[in-house]
């Protein structure tokens, strides 16, 4: 199954993202519980975690070269906004 890109990410409050994707639908992702893993470890800087990025082709979110989160994941996992 080919699941869609995304087009935009924003961080909001919370350790939350705001993902559309390029269906035209949108979902809240919560990264909270990532932030328990080491590698995540950088997202509890504040800022760090609003420099959020769309990775070109839109196949991730990215923060540095380091981290990033799946479109599947932000899909399958996120919650989907009316």
């Amino acid at each position: 199954m080919k699941y869609p890109r995304i087009l935009s990410a924003i961080a909001i409050e919370n350790h939350t993202l705001l993902i559309e994707f390029d269906n035209k639908q949108k979902r809240k992702y919560d990264v909270k519980p990532l932030l328990e893993k080491e590698m995540f470890s950088a997202l509890n800087n504040p800022a760090f975690f609003r420099a959020v990025q769309v990775e070109e082709g839109g196949y991730a979110v990215v923060w540095d070269s380091k981290i990033d989160i799946s479109e599947y994941e932000l899909w399958i996992n996120g919650q989907p906004m009316s």
